[in-house]
């Protein structure tokens, strides 16, 4: 079996989490990815726990299948090197502040005069121009800055999203910049300068809010476990605990309100004919909702919701969602090696029929040094 992205090799100067993620998608689709590792340090994502058999949670998720360089880039023999390994690649990723690799001479400019068809991408906070080019930053500073917190928990109580968020969503939005750049590449022969900044990553998922800003002059409402601009959408208390289920449309809540909460008139109330004029009068919709839920089970709501064709969900704890059965059912769950033996992992979602991900071990800190740097003859010489 040949993987979509066999044959592609991946230098990549990364820490924690927005440009691992990226890498092992390159990874995991069959690159050949080259990790750059502070030597007897390394990507600081490594001692961030070891609750994984020893291994860092975090580590362990975002860099199987590469293999780590030790290169002390401060010195000059550590420069050249990384150099060689540069302009032999396909593809360049770096999450160093904004003028970090210029000055070891890995610039988009210097580059591309000597490797036209490398594509090299940078991944920071702000972007490499504007006020906040040389701001840190870090996920929930980022959720912050861009207006994710604000709209995010309760009324009482701003929340931050309780994933990286924004580290995630920027090393994927780098992910598929590079495929997009690489088909770019086969069709002109010309190599790309990328950017991602996580701020304009996060500003593009806050659109709505901002639209309902800028057109209605208003801020959606922090809403907890519900949501803030569609209703009903969210948990809802029953007699024995809460369900969680979703209105998407007009049509859905006629269903609702006739064959979940047994009263068709609410169908016709002009206080509730449209998204607009529910999510206007939320609070004694959803007053009107947890008084007929308070006297059924959560089992008989969603029996319900079932019959009436309408989606709904529990609220899953962690250990629910490993154990999750339709993990189980579609073999989600695998084994990988790792320095300290055979850890889970969760296979890829990119799911393209006839290609298995590949899945590679964890590497440890440079486990691959030698084997990498005897190459590099061959890695200038692109071959």
């Amino acid at each position: 079996m040949t993987l979509p992205l066999e044959g592609l090799r991946v230098v990549a100067v990364e820490q924690a989490v927005s440009a691992p993620f990226c890498t092992r998608q390159l990874a995991d689709m069959g690159a050949d990815v080259i990790k750059v590792e502070r030597p007897d340090v390394g990507d600081f994502a490594r001692e961030y726990d070891h609750v994984l058999r020893g291994e860092s949670a975090y580590f362990a998720w975002l860099n199987r299948g590469k293999r780590s360089v030790e290169l002390d880039i401060r010195s000059e023999p550590g420069r050249s090197q990384l150099g060689a390994l540069v302009r032999g690649a396909d593809v360049f990723v770096h999450n160093l502040v904004p003028g970090a690799v210029e000055r070891l001479g890995l610039g988009y400019d210097t580059l591309q005069a000597v490797a036209p068809r490398l594509v090299w991408v940078g991944i920071s906070g702000f972007g490499p121009d504007g006020p906040y080019r040389d701001r840190k930053a870090y996920d929930m500073l980022v959720q912050a800055e861009a207006g994710i917190v604000s709209v995010t928990g309760t009324a009482d109580a701003p929340a931050k999203v309780g994933i990286s968020i924004a580290d995630i969503g920027s090393g994927m939005y780098a992910y598929s910049s590079i495929l997009a750049a690489l088909l770019r590449r086969a069709q002109t022969g010309e190599g790309s300068r990328i950017d991602i900044s996580m701020f304009e990553c996060m500003t593009e998922w806050m659109v709505p809010p901002l639209y309902t800003w800028l057109g209605a002059g208003r801020v959606p409402a922090r809403a907890g476990v519900r949501h803030n601009m569609i209703v009903p959408y969210g948990a809802y208390a029953c007699a024995d605990g809460d369900v969680l289920f979703a209105i998407q449309s007009d049509g859905e809540f006629r269903r609702l309100a006739t064959a979940v909460l047994l009263q068709a008139e609410l169908a016709d109330d002009p206080r509730f004919a449209t998204n607009a004029e529910r999510l206007e009068h939320r609070a004694l919709l959803e007053a009107l909702i947890e008084g007929v839920f308070s006297a059924l089970t959560a089992a008989e709501v969603v029996a319900r919701l079932d019959a009436a064709g309408l989606a709904s969900a529990r609220v899953n704890d962690v250990p629910a969602v490993a154990g999750h059965p339709q993990l189980a059912a579609r073999g989600r769950w695998v084994e990988v090696g790792s320095p300290s033996g055979v850890i889970p992992a969760l296979r890829p979602p990119h799911n393209i029929a006839g290609v298995e991900s590949a899945m590679g071990r964890v590497p440890a800190l440079g486990e691959h040094t030698a084997d990498v740097l005897a190459t590099l003859d061959s890695l200038r010489d692109g071959t």
